[in-house]
């Protein structure tokens, strides 16, 4: 009798694991119809923001593009692509986000807005415009120099999940 309630229970483990791996692999998986949908244009965004740093513009290109690659079997095009990816980076500021005991600013917040346009030349419905928006905090003990570059990678690369799953993830 117990080698059969194991043999249930070793059965019932293996169909959870097998189940498991499916759906965390579906989660990962774009919802494109590749015999539609081939090809990709996603347009620089330039850095519009009133505060600048110079490398944004182009950590935040080359993070997307890289998405996109790495993600989906698209083929990126200079123009005409049947999705299409626009935009601009509309805000990138500090603000002081809490006080310490001593009255002065024990944390600053890091933000960051991407303006984007997307276009689906195969379904319009699926076309919008929008905003989306990460910030960070880091401790004002800090010089923004040291963290910068650390913490605006992490506000792209959530900006750029954010983009991605609105385009083609569709969860």
């Amino acid at each position: 009798m117990k080698k059969v309630i194991t043999g249930i229970a070793a059965a019932f483990a293996a169909v959870l694991i097998m189940a498991s791996c499916t759906i965390s692999y579906k989660l990962n998986a774009s919802s494109i119809d590749y015999n539609i949908v081939k090809t990709i244009t996603i347009e620089p965004f330039a850095n519009r923001a009133s505060y600048q740093w110079a490398p944004m513009a182009s950590m935040f290109n080359n993070s997307l593009s890289e998405k996109y690659n790495s993600q989906t079997k698209l083929r990126q095009t200079k123009r005409d692509g049947d999705l299409q990816i626009s935009g601009e980076i509309t805000a990138y500021d500090q603000t002081n986000k809490s006080i310490s005991s001593d009255g002065y600013s024990a944390m600053v917040q890091l933000k960051m807005t991407v303006k984007v346009t997307f276009k689906n030349n195969t379904r319009h419905d699926d076309d919008f415009e929008k905003s989306f928006t990460s910030s960070r905090e880091y401790d004002s003990s800090q010089q923004l120099a040291a963290v910068q570059e650390e913490l605006v990678q992490q506000m792209i690369d959530d900006i750029v999940d954010q983009i991605f799953n609105a385009t083609v993830a569709k969860w």
